[in-house]
């Protein structure tokens, strides 16, 4: 998708795309924070159909909905592609050994093969996380590997 960026001096950004049906839409990126979501009418580009105004909170979090099913996506993609390769989502359960510990003491790739390469808290995806990334209870790790990788990371972040 072409996306056409649009400075708006006093303003902020104007993102302006077209989506694969046909649809005119932008994404106006103020400088207070706020975003408008605009569409435009199918017969004359320069009308406005409609706008989603939303603050910065509203914003990260429609982001963060488009951004997790990218990333879900993408990991399903590269799984069909790679003959076996597969993708798992494992939660950190209150009183899982690593609740409150760091991904590094894991030793998750070094013991099973297996990467983490991801960590879903409360909607956010915060890909590749470092080392000294401290889990809490309600992450959701994801981690790619061969069947018996991942299943050896599940069974880590479960019994340690």
């Amino acid at each position: 998708m072409d996306v056409e960026r649009t400075a708006l001096p006093g303003i902020g950004l104007r993102h302006e795309f077209v989506t694969a049906k046909g649809q005119h839409a932008a994404v106006v990126s103020h400088v207070s924070g706020r975003r408008d979501v605009v569409l435009y009418g199918s017969e004359d580009p320069d009308t406005v159909v409609a706008t989603l105004s939303l603050n910065t909170d509203e914003a990260n979090g429609v982001a963060e909905l488009l951004g997790t099913a990218r990333i879900v996506e993408r990991l399903a993609d590269l799984q069909r592609q790679v003959t076996g390769l597969k993708t798992v989502q494992v939660p950190i359960p209150a009183g899982s050994p690593y609740d409150g510990r760091a991904l590094g003491a894991t030793q998750a790739r070094t013991r099973t093969g297996a990467s983490i390469v991801a960590v879903i808290r409360a909607g956010q995806i915060l890909a590749s996380p470092r080392p000294d990334f401290v889990f809490i209870p309600g992450d959701l790790i994801v981690v790619v590997g061969t069947e018996e990788g991942t299943a050896a990371v599940t069974d880590i972040l479960a019994n340690g």
